[in-house]
């Protein structure tokens, strides 16, 4: 091996040795960082696959940090911030890394003064040695943070986004329940992040409302609507009691689903969810005015049974149909584990299933029951005899 190629072996190891990565992990504690980046504390953040290094000096009231994250495409961006009046997004002194233009990494400061209004400048606490890095698809913002004397918590706030806008400005990130619960409360006494118990309680009434709203008109009032359709045939009246059951259970959870949709919207004032809630709207509504069949019901031989029948069915269809709809809507806002909702298809499927077989031995049975005509047709003989003879007279 001549000389210059010896020296350009060497050279790239010691770029190797000297290259500012991270050894990553699904837990801080296990991340390393190079130039004798060493920090007292890690918090695995509970939202995002984020992380946060820090450590906090109180005698000159500086936090030097690293926090770590995945922006949600590899052109996007990562952003931790401090809110110094709440714990919501609005109101956060951010910084934010991600790719310029050429390709380099750059970490900068913006301040979010509403959902859709973010604005570069200095923030209201001092930073200095802002850098930032990017290795094996994450990327790091390194800072130190001059806080207000006598701070023992401060609010922090934690984004990741997929697009930055001309290579010079984040784009708007994604509004889903990990986006928005990204915030709590760093307790630099106790070297703790602390989950924001309201944000906490959100999702948990966001998950009770998507349980509710499936078990109700995904799945009972489906099941009543097959009832009433054919089990009939096998087992009168028993059909019909049944049937009423299934579709009040139904309706009454869907109440309270219903009800946890309102506070959850009263929780969340400026995230809409627009055909969401409009599709939920004109569910809620039909499903109050089929509710009030049962008392508009008329006897079979009511001259407005015919009517009734007419509102009665057309409006459970429409329930029905607006239901599953929903249910996926709802699917794609909480973006459970893909295994739900294949779940959830895979059960439609069955019962489409069951459904068509019921339908064919249906048909067989009320066909069966039905009255046949005679195809022996009488007669009528040239004499109007009806093909019998007539006596001969004289």
């Amino acid at each position: 091996m001549g000389l210059n190629q010896s020296c350009c072996v060497i050279l790239y190891f010691m770029f190797l040795l000297l290259k500012p990565e991270l050894s990553y992990s699904m837990s801080c504690t296990s991340q390393k960082f190079t130039k004798n980046r060493i920090y007292e504390h890690c918090n695995d953040l509970p939202h995002l696959n984020c992380y946060i290094h820090w450590n906090y000096n109180s005698k000159d009231f500086s936090l030097n940090l690293a926090f770590v994250a995945t922006p949600t495409k590899p052109n996007g961006w990562i952003a931790w911030g401090i809110n110094p009046n709440a714990t919501g997004m609005v109101g956060t002194q951010a910084l934010i890394a991600f790719k310029q233009s050429n390709g380099s990494i750059v970490a900068k400061t913006f301040k979010l003064n509403s959902y859709k209004s973010i604005v570069p400048g200095e923030l209201a606490y001092r930073v200095t040695n802002i850098e930032a890095m990017y290795s094996n698809g994450m990327m790091v913002i390194f800072a130190s943070v001059k806080l207000p004397e006598g701070m023992k918590e401060l609010n922090q706030v934690w984004q990741v986004g997929s697009s930055v806008l001309n290579g010079t400005f984040p784009g708007i990130h994604d509004f889903q329940p990990e986006n928005l619960n990204s915030k709590g409360k760093l307790d630099l006494m106790k070297g703790k992040s602390i989950s924001n118990g309201s944000e906490d309680s959100r999702l948990k009434n966001r998950n009770i409302h998507g349980i509710l709203n499936v078990v109700s008109w995904g799945i009972l009032f489906p099941i009543g609507i097959m009832i009433a359709r054919y089990l009939r045939t096998f087992a009168d009246p028993v059909w019909f009691y049944v049937h009423v059951a299934c579709q009040l259970s139904s309706y009454t959870i869907g109440v309270a689903g219903w009800a946890t949709g309102l506070k959850i919207g009263n929780q969340s004032k400026g995230i809409e969810y627009t055909s969401h809630r409009d599709f939920g709207i004109a569910l809620f509504s039909l499903a109050t005015l089929q509710a009030f069949a049962l008392f508009l019901r008329p006897k079979k031989d009511h001259k407005y049974r015919f009517y009734w029948n007419m509102y009665h069915h057309g409006v459970g269809y429409g329930v029905l149909v607006l239901g599953i709809i929903n249910v996926f809507k709802g699917l794609e806002i909480l973006k459970p584990e893909s295994k739900w909702k294949l779940a959830y298809i895979i059960f439609l499927s069955i019962l489409g299933g069951i459904a068509l077989i019921l339908e064919a031995i249906t048909w067989r049975i009320v066909l069966k029951k039905k009255p046949r005509k005679s195809n022996n047709k009488l007669y009528d003989g040239p004499n109007g005899s009806n093909g019998r003879q007539q006596p001969l007279t004289s």
